[in-house]
């Protein structure tokens, strides 16, 4: 072991022996303090510039883990760096309260489902408190409460004056031994996840929202959130909403009343559609169906309801069918198409019909391939011909076999040719559709939002009156939540049989509560005002609060949440509520936390618990592990984390701060210039890693400045250096943004009262971040052959160019080798020959 070696470990031991941090004593006091001192509630009096920062909030299934840790540690450190720049910041907590899994628990435990559901909100609050998170407690709310609940209802109300709320009846998947209705996720394999029978088809009268009306809004302000939202979200949501040109197309059928329409974004293959494709549990398949045909219709339909609706879609799901016995039309070259029900088509999907075109759609040739179906190639791409390959095409290429045109090589020419014949005909006619599909809300649950709506058999739907808003929800408990197929509601007879608001007749409530998703689509504007009476929320808090500035969340709400939230927010400003179309000025993914190249679970047993991390290194340490782990946006797996050695951390920079021994308020301008130069240099760098939510990188220049720091106290100017007192104040502020506990601890230290939360964010000094170039002294054999004005940063390399292709070092070398160079950057190169 070298002399130097044995000097820097008698360093470290000297240092680790002096104060030491103890994160339990620090959990346990600040707390109180922030509470008492409502450090994070904000002014809201217009002294600051406010700012908005939400977590998507919880649902309340237990104690929180891993996947929280990570997920709250982001919004937390987004709201504690604008407060200490001087924004006035709302940072609010909730709870998603309603929901199938507190039903559940009731159920197994004989009790009412808001046993479990606050006693497991008082351990998520609890927990949430110990990890730190800066929230304001004052405006917490949980969607299970009648006060929330009330204004859930108000809001379909509203809907439902604007035609945005309304009734149909629609299949579901249907748990015939549960007795209930299952999403599709809760089908697994054509079996009920929960317990194993077999799924059918059930037509239900369910509650809709029509999101479809606000398509084309919905796809169109995507535009003001690009380069603000992850564009992986934006793309899932374009997906999702589905905006397709092309054309409507009717087609006469044996049978039906009226023409069938469909729509098809290649109306110009129309002379390729050689057989007609309707869903097995539309009506229309019902209506026209031959007798001859029936028995072996209801027959397949029945299988049909088996499936759900993904699998259904599924490309590699083989496609099975049953002629209907009818025939339609093809409306351009008049050709009797055999007409088949077939799973592939799905009722409320677009009209519930296609037009089957196999030699350019895969789907329809399979189809047509499983049942003898003509195939006719109508565009000639040169590659092989559909019927014999079996593989279909479809890009550009010659019509064929296509009347009029036959010829034309430009799609968009056909396209508009063959729409101009529709029209003409009055066939059809040029039209956009989208794949979005209204909102489904029924559910036949307990818990939840009931609808309030009463059904009277003289006066229809009558709208339950604002003042006796809300419907609150009937006592139920155990047996009585149990499915029984119909909605748990029923059975509440007293609950359900009131009189007419409108007739003052016999009448009967809607038994139905709304989906959940309901209730988190305008929780956020409930938090600007949540004790607001005269409504969902005070119009003028939300335009001083809103829209949100920071939202946080995982990428898996991509579509139903986001989507939901965004179309509510329309809707709201349309009814002169909000002055904004989009509720979410930013939006921050985070990644998930795995285990051993594994998602977490207990049948994996690779599971991590939260509370265990943080008993065993501290809240701290597991905040910054988190953060530090990678970019905010990536999965992290904690099998490759060190949460030890961030601790080791947090105890080097507590140590930091015992040791400065300056006043408070010091002038660092006469401190050294190395060490100040330094730190704001790294200071400069962490704020562009926060700019751009690189907060690892934030995290590494924060160790930078420790480790520089503590050389500076050990081995340069001293723990009295005005430089060194400024160098570990920006280590404290920047570190409380991960690590809120030990920066406390640290603030008070260096003499300030608290909160370092409420402490002003460092300023860059420029003038240190200009470079100065210093003298570097070249030798050759001990004699100086030339000066270098260089880089004070310059690395070793590129000084040993500069200093071999100096003109006197190469005249004294004259050709001879070199035996050595010696490099002390930046000042000094000294060269052997050879």
């Amino acid at each position: 072991m070298t002399e130097q070696t044995v000097g820097t470990d008698n360093s470290r031991v000297a240092e680790e022996s002096r104060a030491t941090y103890d994160p339990v004593a620090a959990q346990e006091r600040w707390p109180a303090f922030w509470e008492a001192d409502q450090t994070f509630v904000p002014a809201d009096d217009g002294s600051a510039e406010r700012r908005y920062v939400l977590d998507m909030f919880p649902y309340p299934s237990g104690d929180l883990h891993m996947g929280h840790a990570e997920a709250f540690v982001m919004a937390d450190v987004v709201a504690r760096h604008l407060k200490l720049r001087g924004y006035d910041v709302l940072h609010p907590i909730g709870w998603d309260s309603f929901g199938l899994p507190a039903e559940n628990a009731a159920i197994r435990n004989d009790t009412h489902p808001a046993e479990w559901t606050y006693a497991n909100i008082e351990t998520q609050a609890t927990s949430f408190k110990r990890y730190g998170l800066s929230f304001d407690w004052s405006r917490r709310l949980h969607t299970s409460d009648p006060e929330y609940y009330r204004w859930t209802q108000w809001l379909f109300l509203r809907f439902r004056e604007r035609g945005l709320a309304y009734r149909k009846a629609s299949f579901v998947n249907w748990c015939p031994n549960d007795q209930t209705v299952l999403a599709n996720e809760q089908v697994v394999n054509g079996a009920c996840e929960r317990c194993g029978a077999g799924v059918t088809k059930r037509q239900l009268t369910q509650w809709y929202f029509k999101t479809t009306e606000y398509a084309e809004r919905l796809l169109e302000d995507m535009a003001d959130l690009e380069g603000s939202w992850p564009e992986r979200v934006l793309a899932m949501q374009r997906n999702w909403i589905g905006r397709s040109e092309g054309a409507y197309v009717d087609f006469e059928i044996e049978g039906a009343d009226d023409p069938v329409t469909v729509f098809t974004t290649r109306p110009d293959t129309l002379y390729g559609a050689t057989f007609f494709v309707v869903a097995p549990e539309s009506a229309l398949a019902a209506a026209i169906v031959t007798p001859e045909q029936r028995a072996e219709f209801e027959a397949y339909l029945e299988q049909v309801k088996k499936a759900t609706e993904i699998e259904r879609q599924s490309t590699e799901r083989a496609k099975t069918g049953v002629f209907l016995g009818a025939y339609a039309t093809n409306p351009v070259n008049h050709e009797r198409i055999p007409v088949y029900a077939a799973d592939y088509v799905l009722a409320d999907y677009g009209t519930g019909a296609v037009m089957a075109v196999p030699a350019h759609d895969q789907r329809d040739l399979d189809f047509a391939r499983a049942y003898g179906l003509t195939v006719r190639e109508v565009v000639a791409t040169g590659e092989s011909d559909p019927a014999i390959s079996g593989v279909a095409t479809t890009g550009d290429g010659t019509y064929v076999n296509s009347g009029p045109l036959n010829g034309l090589t430009d799609t968009a020419s056909g396209v508009a040719a063959i729409i101009d014949q529709l029209e003409e005909a009055g066939v059809g006619k040029g039209a956009t559709t989208f794949r979005l599909r209204d909102w489904l809300l029924s559910r036949q649950r307990y818990w939840g939002a009931p609808i309030p709506i009463i059904h009277c058999p003289h006066c229809g739907e009558v709208a339950v009156p604002d003042d006796q808003l809300p419907v609150e929800l009937p006592h139920l408990s155990g047996a009585a939540l149990s499915p029984k197929g119909v909605s748990p509601l029923a059975g509440a007879t007293d609950w359900v049989h009131v009189d007419c608001p409108s007739c003052g007749g016999a009448a009967a409530r809607d038994t139905d509560t709304m989906d959940t998703f309901v209730d988190s689509s305008w929780y956020f504007f409930r938090y600007c005002s949540p004790g607001y009476a005269e409504g969902p929320f005070d119009p003028e808090d939300v335009r001083r609060w809103m829209p949100v500035a920071q939202y946080v969340g995982g990428v898996e709400h991509a579509i139903l949440h986001l989507l939901y939230m965004r179309f509510f927010t329309k809707v709201l400003h349309d009814m002169g509520l909000v002055d904004f179309v989009e509720p979410m000025r930013r939006l921050l993914n985070q990644g998930q936390v795995i285990n051993q190249g594994k998602s977490m679970s207990k049948s994996l047993g690779n599971g991590v618990d939260l509370g265990e991390q943080i008993d065993a290194y501290g809240v701290d340490a597991v905040r910054l592990t988190v953060v530090f782990a990678g970019p905010p946006e990536e999965d992290i797996d904690w099998a490759d984390l060190s949460p030890g050695g961030s601790a080791k951390f947090l105890q080097r920079a507590y140590r930091l701060a015992a040791d400065v021994s300056s006043a408070p308020g010091t002038d660092p301008t006469g401190g050294d210039a190395g060490l100040r130069q330094r730190t704001h240099k790294l200071l400069a760098e962490i704020d562009d890693c926060l700019a751009g939510q690189r907060f690892n990188v934030a995290v590494a220049r924060v160790m930078e400045l420790v480790n520089a720091s503590r050389k500076a106290v050990d081995g340069g100017p001293g723990p009295a250096d005005p430089a060194v007192r400024e160098a570990v104040e920006v280590v404290t502020v920047v570190l409380s943004l991960v690590a809120p506990y030990v920066a406390e601890e640290m603030w008070e230290l260096l003499g300030h009262p608290p909160s370092v939360a409420s402490a002003t964010w460092p300023t860059v000094d420029t003038t240190l971040l200009v470079t100065e170039a210093v003298t570097c002294v070249v030798q050759v054999q001990g004699k100086v052959r030339a000066r270098l004005e260089v880089a004070p940063d310059i690395a070793d390399d590129d000084l040993r160019k500069l200093a071999l292709a100096a003109d006197g070092v190469v005249r004294s070398l004259a050709g001879r080798g070199i035996a050595k160079v010696i490099i002390r950057a930046p000042k000094l190169v000294s060269i052997v020959p050879g």
